[in-house]
């Protein structure tokens, strides 16, 4: 898998609830959903780009596509998996922003962006792009994905079940705002509340896209080393289950 770079910027805090102190807790919240949102999360069927995992397959995890919403300061925010057919020229367009093209490296025709996603869509689960759904309106790519399952895992001391983030805030009018912070820091604990088995979410932004590693560490990621990887030099962020409390 390639190993994009985060494009989120923004370094408000946003404390908000903890899940990991609970890890049965239910952190899913009522909402009148409006026509656009509801669309979002229609359940996929089955057609060309497949579903995001393949059926009957290993759900390694935990039941992303079924968590729902997270309430957050800036309203409800929720990871919807994306389908090609819906998603595609949104997604081009924003890979296509200079601003993303300069870390994400997937500037070009609609084709570019497709492959990257169905590599994911076709492959065994380990890897799950999704829209990030804020107040009704699609601003942000998220690929949730298994670090110890990926390549990454060859370039630092990865434990079971770690789990990993990539992000790209695509709407311009929803960077520099502190939002990427905001988040971060909600959809890590919505993954750690989630899966009882992650005792860790990480991330590994590009070192000179200062304004995404800014936002890791404002919404509770430690820095841990920087790391050569193939194509960047990165930033081991890591959120710990045991450290919420405190970051």
């Amino acid at each position: 898998m390639q190993q994009p770079t985060d494009s989120s910027t923004g370094t408000t805090i946003d404390p908000g609830p903890d899940p990991a102190s609970d890890p049965d807790a239910d952190d899913t919240i009522d909402l009148n959903l409006s026509e656009e949102l509801a669309a979002f999360i229609t359940p996929d069927c089955p057609g060309p780009d497949g579903p995001p995992r393949p059926s009957g397959g290993p759900d390694l995890l935990d039941g992303l596509t079924s968590w729902g919403p997270v309430g957050t300061d800036a309203g409800p925010f929720q990871l919807v998996p994306v389908r090609l057919e819906r998603d595609l020229r949104l997604l081009t367009g924003w890979m296509n922003d200079p601003a993303v093209a300069a870390f994400w490296e997937l500037a070009g025709p609609a084709e570019t962006t497709a492959a990257h996603v169905r590599a994911q869509l076709d492959g065994d689960g380990r890897s799950v792009p999704c829209l990030g759904v804020l107040a009704g309106a699609p601003m942000s790519y998220w690929e949730v994905y298994r670090a110890d399952l990926d390549p990454v895992a060859r370039y630092y001391p990865a434990r079971p079940h770690d789990t990993g983030l990539h992000l790209l805030i695509g709407a311009v009018a929803h960077r520099g705002r502190g939002l990427g912070t905001t988040l971060l820091r909600a959809v890590a604990d919505h993954v750690l509340g989630h899966r009882p088995s992650c005792a860790r979410v990480i991330a590994e932004p590009d070192l000179r896209n200062t304004p995404s590693v800014a936002a890791f560490l404002g919404a509770g990621f430690r820095f841990s080393a920087e790391l050569e990887l193939p194509g960047k030099r990165a930033a081991l962020m890591i959120r710990d289950r045991s450290l919420c409390d405190v970051l």
